[in-house]
């Protein structure tokens, strides 16, 4: 504690004691995310600013050897932005300004507090597009979805977050300020150390700026609901789709025991004999986007689909969206418990992905409604339970989940990152020797092991989730 006081006090002397808080009440907000993982009170917040408050930061907290935990939005999924280890956590509600959209150099340049939906709105306002989607767009911001390297919905067609960072002003653990990348689409100056700070779950370094690539807004845009039968339909139905030559800008599907949950919520009369379905999203030129209507909806048809509806307007589009990206809290009032996995697979092998979790539910006794991105194989397998006896079969299924996942091809997360839940389970998918030179690399950035410790790699972590 004496450390951490000699650190503060370094800080205020940069930031001003307004900056920082101490208050008990204040920090409990701060002390877990939108995860399942244990909260965890960090002694101290320091609200940033900018570069500057964040280098002062650093440097104090490498001096004394105080942990630091990087926070955005503070809607992350496996405990990123929980405070492990306790120390200062670096939060960046104020750092909130959009610094510049750039029309003739399809950039914008932005803070890391920055909620993605309101990039959204910037961009298109001046005719451009910002295009990586998560479902939590309204309430997470842009330094998190770096960190975590977000996906979303519109990956199929568009890629992840990282495929848009272009450059950024990053601070390393001993408060270097240090600028990445480029304001160029080509540029191969020396190692791209822009690409590895995306995704490393804010372990290797701050980030204090993104500048980032936008493309012109589509002309217009059009939404399919596809009705299946059962699932080896819908993965025939993807699969049909895609072989037109289509590239949706989403191709979402939901299972059955998802299907049962959402119906209400769309507000549509939906065929009961339907056991999956599939929410399409095409866009491009408004007049190549017809043909491309009618060729999406005749394979669908001819791949077994009871139903094709077609929502063209605003409002009916938003109805579809609204109800698909609430999934996640319409299961959360289904059960006393909840936990959600992002798992991938190769697109062919995801009936199979979900029809293993039915078998593993059945064994353990436990929910496993599953829906997502089934045009890039990302699977959000969720495990819904009510009484806590149950948490050694929550246990079992989920870590026969990872391990099914593993043997289809698959990969333990798709945009959700490693954090701290599924640490324990990197070892399924990564050989000793590639996790040992990935700590190699983040002993190089941070030789104090200050920075958003314990998260991504195993050592110490219960095996073990926590539940909401």
């Amino acid at each position: 504690m004496a450390n951490l006081d000699r650190a503060l006090l370094e800080i205020e002397r940069v930031t001003g004691d307004c900056a920082v808080l101490r208050d008990p009440e204040l920090l409990a907000s701060y002390a877990g995310d939108e995860s399942e993982a244990a909260p965890v009170m960090p002694e101290a917040v320091v609200r940033a600013r900018g570069s500057a408050d964040v280098a002062a930061v650093l440097r104090a907290a490498s001096r004394h050897q105080i942990p630091v935990t990087p926070r955005a939005g503070g809607t992350g999924r496996t405990g990123g932005a929980v405070p492990l280890e306790g120390g200062i956590v670096l939060a960046f509600e104020q750092c909130h300004e959009i610094k510049g959209i750039e029309r003739g150099e399809l950039i914008a340049v932005v803070q890391p507090g920055v909620i993605t939906g309101q990039l959204h709105q910037a961009a298109e306002a001046e005719g451009l597009f910002y295009p990586p989607d998560p479902n939590s767009l309204s309430t997470c911001a842009i330094g998190g979805n770096v960190a975590e390297n977000a996906g979303g919905p519109r990956t199929l067609r568009y890629g992840p977050t990282r495929d848009y960072v272009l450059g950024m002003e990053a601070v390393t653990a001993d408060g270097q300020v240090l600028q990445l990348g480029k304001r160029t689409v080509k540029g191969v100056t020396g190692y791209d150390l822009t690409s590895l700070i995306v995704g490393s779950e804010g372990t290797l370094a701050v980030i204090t700026e993104v500048t980032l690539k936008l493309i012109p807004k589509p002309q217009a845009v059009v939404t399919l609901l596809a009705l299946l039968p059962d699932l080896p339909t819908a993965g025939a139905a993807v699969g049909a789709v895609l072989a037109q030559g289509l590239l949706p800008r989403c191709l979402e599907l939901l299972d059955e025991a998802t299907l049962a949950i959402v119906r209400p919520e769309v507000g549509l009369p939906l065929d009961a004999a339907a056991r999956a379905l599939l929410l399409i999203e095409l866009d491009g030129d408004e007049a190549a986007l017809e043909g491309q209507l009618e060729r999406c909806g005749n394979a669908l048809v001819e791949a077994g689909a009871l139903e094709v509806l077609v929502a063209r307007h605003g409002g009916e589009r938003d109805r579809l969206w609204a109800a698909r990206r609430e999934l996640s809290r319409a299961l959360r009032k289904v059960a006393n418990y909840k936990l959600a996995e992002d798992v991938v697979v190769p697109r062919p092998r995801i009936p199979e992905l979900i029809d293993r979790c039915r078998r593993i539910s059945e064994q353990n006794a436990v929910a496993m409604p599953s829906y997502g991105h089934a045009g890039d194989g990302n699977i959000h397998v969720n495990v819904l339970w009510d009484d806590p006896a149950q948490r050694p079969q929550v246990d079992a299924a989920i870590e026969a989940l990872f391990r099914e996942t593993i043997a289809l091809g698959g990969t333990l997360s798709g945009e959700h990152g490693i954090g701290i839940l599924k640490a324990p389970f990197l070892p399924l998918e990564q050989a000793p020797e590639l996790i040992a030179l990935q700590q190699r690399v983040k002993n190089l950035f941070d030789p104090q092991g200050i920075l958003n410790p314990g998260k991504i790699f195993p050592g110490g972590q219960p095996k073990t989730h926590g539940a909401c």
